[in-house]
């Protein structure tokens, strides 16, 4: 049973930085593409990255791009998102997941609990 546990979520004040983990376990991140989501009060869930599991291949939201950065640590299971440049806009909570390399919520079969990313303007 694949499980993915979020953390590094915060307050931060706009035009700062966080950066958020993912720790799967019982897989690897070798196994799964993982990816980013976020979804804040009242809206959808939205994709933000997502990376391949090769590591070769990432894509971003024309939201973040140029902002956020996915990365993996392979040796720790480990998955990060290193948001810069943090907007208002972006308070939401982020959920990582495992699964499909899209955009799409429904191509991934495994969630994290998600982290509370507050950004105060």
């Amino acid at each position: 049973q694949v499980q993915l546990v979020e953390s590094g979520g915060g307050l931060v004040q706009a035009g700062g930085s966080l950066r958020l983990s993912c720790v799967v376990s019982g897989g690897t991140t070798s196994t799964y593409n993982i990816g980013w989501f976020r979804q804040a009060p009242g809206k959808e869930r939205e994709f933000v990255a997502a990376i391949s599991r090769d590591a070769a291949h990432t894509t971003y939201a024309d939201s973040v791009k140029g902002r956020f950065a996915i990365s993996v640590w392979s040796a720790k299971n480990l998955v990060n998102l290193q948001m810069n440049s943090l907007k208002a806009e972006d308070t939401a909570v982020y959920y990582c997941a495992a699964g499909g390399l899209t955009s799409r919520p429904d191509d991934y079969d495994y969630w994290g609990q998600g982290t509370q990313v507050t950004v105060s303007s």
